[in-house]
């Protein structure tokens, strides 16, 4: 019959079958949760320089640790020794959620998917610690707070006594009971007519680098050794498991491909990397190794080109509009965008400023009029006959628009009026009169008062 890994009863923390005896919180088995305390806590300072910040110590003798962030960020959790010994995320290096040990017990990282999930990092182990660790968070961005929490001896109380083990030799564990603990009464094996007998082992728990498998014991009957129900055997009596170790030869090394970082760019063509170490199992537990141990395994790319999306880029989308000013000189403009890769326009900074078309510039139209201008001249004489004077007009036009000071349109101004003469003025009589004498006037004004 192959071996089977079931038996009659659950096995209890004191190694008694059927004793329904746990393990509580404390690590006291049968315990009530009162020879320890709670201590925990939430990181929320806020920091601004990019490296390892420290959040918290764990203390030697800690259980039940568990550090998680609360949201999920661009932040890392680190874990090391207070001597310096990197656990986690040491020397700038990300590692692969997993399992990793430190301080005397076993750390889980997790690092939740990148995509599908909100929430943060984590590390938790059973403990106890054999020494002091200390937490850290690399900081990248704001800190979205950190919870932190473990189990410590309370003070002023006694252990209990634990279950201890001793080696007897062919891998056979021997319980040395508490005090206060009364062992079953085993009755004698004349008066049993079922006996618990040894069929076989489980399956190793490992493949390579170190397993364990352990013994499997079947209630038969006294006479015959047929294997019959195991609830016909004692339960107090069923011989207690033996632990044999298996698969000792070392587990093959391989490469283990971390997550890739973020790109280097946030649009165009960028950089991205990620760690690649050797590494080998061995005792249900993964260690990094010299890279010489993976020589026969193709090496992962450790660097790889990335693109998140297009570069937005500049679009010109006017002609130069027409000079600010008709002569001198002047200003003309043009519409320049940031245009992303779908033609719509989004913010200056989303393209590289470097690169930017200039939309204003200076115009220069020529010299203003700084000279004098003058019209026709008139068509009439100012006499009919004989000798009169014709004109015309005549401006001064100067650069009303440069700074510079005007200085007129120099001294030689042109004439603007000219002698005419429209013929002689014989045989022509006209009358001319002259003007009023002194006598004349006083009668002219006495016969305007009647």
């Amino acid at each position: 019959m192959p071996p089977s890994r079931k038996v009659s009863q659950s096995l209890g923390c004191d190694e008694y079958l059927g004793s329904g005896k746990v393990v509580d919180k404390c690590g006291v088995c049968g315990g009530d949760n009162t020879t320890c305390r709670l201590v925990s806590g939430m990181f929320k300072h806020s920091v601004s320089k990019i490296g390892y910040h420290k959040i918290v110590e764990i203390p030697e003798g800690a259980t039940k640790i568990n550090v998680t962030e609360m949201v999920k960020s661009r932040n890392y959790l680190a874990l090391r020794s207070r001597s310096g010994r990197s656990i986690i995320n040491g020397n700038w290096a990300i590692d692969r959620p997993g399992n990793y040990e430190g301080g005397g017990t076993m750390f889980t990282y997790r690092r939740p998917n990148e995509i599908s999930s909100t929430a943060g990092e984590s590390f938790l182990a059973e403990g106890p610690t054999n020494e002091i660790l200390e937490v850290y968070m690399i900081f990248q961005q704001p800190n979205p707070g950190i919870h932190y929490e473990y189990v410590l001896p309370s003070k002023n109380t006694v252990k209990p006594q634990q279950t201890t083990h001793t080696d007897e030799g062919g891998g056979r564990h021997q319980s040395h009971l508490p005090d206060n603990q009364v062992p079953a009464v085993v009755p004698p094996k004349h008066d049993r007519e079922y006996n618990w007998k040894l069929t076989g082992t489980t399956e190793c728990s490992a493949s390579c680098g170190k397993g364990f498998r352990y013994s499997v014991f079947h209630c038969v009957h006294r006479l015959n050794n047929v294997e019959v129900s195991n609830a016909l055997c004692e339960s107090s009596s069923h011989p207690a498991p033996q632990e044999e170790a298996c698969n000792l030869q070392p587990c093959p090394a391989f490469w283990d491909i971390g997550e890739w970082s973020e790109c280097s760019k946030t649009c165009g063509l960028g950089m991205q990397h990620r760690q690649v170490p050797c590494r080998q199992v061995y005792a249900n537990r993964t260690l990094n190794v010299h890279m010489s141990r993976c020589r026969h395994l193709e090496q992962p790319e450790t660097a790889s080109t990335c693109q998140l999306k297009i570069c937005s880029e500049w679009q010109i989308r006017s002609e130069w509009t027409s000079c600010s000013v008709p002569c001198g000189l002047g200003q003309r403009s043009r519409e320049v965008h940031c245009v992303s890769n779908v033609g719509d326009f989004v913010p200056d900074q989303e393209c590289n400023m470097n690169l930017r078309p200039t939309n204003i510039e200076n115009c220069d139209m020529g010299a203003c009029a700084k000279s004098w201008f003058y019209t026709e001249w008139g068509n009439r004489c100012s006499a009919e006959c004989g000798m009169g004077v014709q004109t015309r007009g005549v401006l001064c036009l100067t650069n009303h628009i440069s700074s510079l000071p005007l200085e007129g349109c120099g001294s030689e101004r042109p004439a603007d009026s000219q002698v005419c003469n429209n013929g002689p003025c014989d045989n022509r009589t006209e009358w001319f009169t002259g003007p009023w004498s002194q006598v004349q006037r006083r009668q002219k004004a006495l016969a305007g008062t009647f």
